[in-house]
């Protein structure tokens, strides 16, 4: 620095990471890539690299800061003061959507089934989702009402415009669309997640048609073209299928009262709305509203692991990346020993969601295979709570790892923690997610006991699965009145056991005998880089993120 430059007050920025730089989201995850062969999914891998590509670009990266930056804006009536309930989006959203629907996610596994049809669609979901996060949440509901509404009579309306995958932002009748979206409304201002406090009703306006009157305190993707919704149905609940407009000139009784001023999940719209004698159709068994949502819980829930394991690798490799690049104390941050435990544990953290997510997502391919859907009804909402709850741990650690410069908005790393809590929140938060486990274990109790010590025998050297093993055994022994007090203790051990066999099977040597030795004899690894990695740390760093 000359003198002149003192003069002016200004100096040589250095010693500051650069942006990631363009990759392939596909290519630069060996965990992902494994994943994919192993569950039944290589015959995808070309269109996953291609979109690996895309997904991997700057371009992207910086769009979706803009949308979240942006978000959302209600206009309710027009300048003349008429409704409309129009909800402003910054462009960009609908390009992320088009993507999203070009690679399938909205309805694909279920339209045009095949092998692997849903471990490659959770793959697709875990390289968008480390993107721009908020645009997933219209493509998971609609991807889940797909089921539901197959079983209905009228459901060939729909199912053209619900296979289209060129995405269509247009506000019109679903008639004179080539594509569609479906959203969600559930809850009410007075019961969040117990929903047989709803008041909101419905009567019979004849034709197969209902009336419905109330509200809704969060109705996901407020201008979708339909909504599925649960209303009193006589003494009991039933599900609706609720459109946006009735014919050309009819929009639906549905007004919304205002966008939701969230945390995170900024690019995508939630709102609060009234029914102003809304029409919806009946989706199936009348008085079976709370389980057709049940079932559809389970999909919704299945994105929510692997958008949390999105997340999560996202924060990782943000963080990796990093100290790959920051120098402190004489050295880069990944060469100080401490760093590179704790990074490496962060790694592996990653490494067991995703190898977790996409076993997962095979269970859903089979459908025939009654033990892969006791695993599907036990598991999906243990790995909710556990891959959900330890993303908001990861994402904090990561951010600290940035330091200072992790804190500020224009970064990375403050919209990667604002967002990971919501998946823990949405479709049931921990304990709810974790009495839904004891309700599923207490309707395959026998299988659940088989798979469980089936688990500790194939490893029948690991002392710490077969003390895991005996303690979840036990918990699940326990009466009606004790069990509850439990359920997080099931679950956390439900998915340790899991992964744990995962990794042995599927991991390095090095990787899995750190993730047992850290995650089950460790206790449950709750604070990351508490142990010793050893050899295993540059193994985990490489696989996590290639230098």
């Amino acid at each position: 620095m000359d003198v002149q430059d003192l003069l002016s007050g200004t100096h040589q920025v250095e010693n500051q990471a650069p942006d990631l730089p363009d990759c392939n989201l596909f290519l630069t995850d060996a965990v992902l890539m494994q994943g994919v062969r192993r569950e039944g999914a290589q015959a995808h891998e070309a269109d996953l690299e291609s979109w690996g590509q895309r997904l991997g670009q700057s371009d992207l990266a910086r769009l979706a800061a803009d949308v979240n930056s942006a978000g959302p804006v209600l206009r309710a009536f027009d300048r003349t003061g008429h409704r409309i309930d129009v909800v402003d989006f910054h462009p960009g959203w609908g390009e992320f959507l088009s993507l999203a629907f070009a690679q399938g996610m909205h309805s694909s596994a279920w339209i045009a089934p095949a092998d692997g049809a849903h471990v490659a669609r959770a793959a697709h979901y875990l390289m968008h989702g480390q993107v721009e996060a908020g645009s997933l949440c219209p493509i998971t509901m609609t991807s889940a009402a797909i089921p539901l509404l197959a079983r209905e009579p009228w459901f060939a309306e729909l199912q053209p415009r619900l296979a289209d995958r060129r995405y269509d932002a247009r506000d019109l009748p679903v008639a004179d669309k080539h594509a569609m979206m479906i959203g969600m409304g559930m809850t009410e201002k007075q019961g969040g997640s117990d929903l047989r406090s709803n008041t909101s009703w419905a009567e019979s306006a004849g034709d197969g048609w209902f009336r419905l009157t109330g509200h809704k305190w969060f109705f996901s993707s407020p201008t979708s073209d339909a909504h599925l919704m649960l209303a009193r149905d006589g003494d009991a609940y039933s599900c609706f299928y609720v459109p946006r407009w009735l014919d050309a000139d009819r929009r639906n009784g549905i007004h919304i009262q205002r966008l939701k001023d969230k945390l995170g999940n900024r690019s995508n719209a939630s709102a609060e709305v009234e029914f102003a004698g809304a029409m919806g159709r009946r989706v199936g068994e009348a008085g079976r509203g709370i389980a057709t949502l049940v079932e559809m819980a389970s999909y919704t829930r299945m994105d929510c692991v692997l958008g949390s394991a999105a997340l999560l690798r996202r924060a990782v490799v943000q963080a990796v990346h990093h100290a790959r690049h920051r120098r402190a104390f004489g050295r880069r941050l990944i060469e100080q020993p401490l760093m590179r435990q704790v990074l490496a544990d962060l790694a592996l953290e990653s490494e067991a969601a995703t190898t977790l997510a996409l076993r997962l997502a095979r269970a859903f391919d089979h459908p025939e295979n009654a033990t892969e859907q006791v695993l599907r009804r036990i598991l999906t909402p243990a790995a909710k709570f556990w891959v959900c709850k330890r993303t908001i741990e990861v994402a904090a650690e990561c951010m600290e790892v940035w330091g200072g410069n992790g804190y500020i908005e224009d970064g990375p790393m403050a919209r990667l923690y604002r967002e990971a809590p919501v998946n823990s929140i949405w479709e049931g938060s921990g304990n709810v997610m974790c009495l839904d486990v004891l309700r599923a274990a207490q309707q395959s109790v026998e299988p659940l006991a088989q798979a469980i010590d089936a688990l500790a025998r194939a490893h029948a050297g690991e002392s710490a699965m077969r003390a895991t093993a005996d303690r979840l055994q036990r918990n699940l022994q326990l009466d009606a009145g004790s069990q509850p007090v439990q359920a997080r203790q099931i679950a956390q051990d439900l998915v340790l056991l899991v992964q744990a066999d995962l990794m042995l099977r599927h991991a390095p040597e090095a990787v899995s005998r750190v993730f047992v030795d850290s995650r089950l004899a460790g206790g449950g690894g709750r604070v990351f880089g508490a142990q010793t990695l050893d050899l295993a740390s540059d193994i985990l760093l490489q696989r996590a993120w290639p230098d």
